[in-house]
């Protein structure tokens, strides 16, 4: 496997982790809208798994 691609992998699977532990298990969708700072930390962490 590609250095590129492992790295990739790895940075995302971060990514994943992080997501998971910005939002407790029973956050209401209500709430999460109006946490700006979940919002923009999760938004960043889905750019770096899209990053190609």
């Amino acid at each position: 496997m590609h250095n590129e691609v492992k790295t990739w992998l790895k940075d995302s699977e971060q990514a994943i982790n992080e997501i998971n532990s910005f939002i407790p298990e029973q956050k209401h969708f209500k709430d999460f809208q109006h946490d700006l700072k979940t919002k923009r930390a999760i938004e960043r962490n889905i750019e770096i798994m899209a990053k190609q």
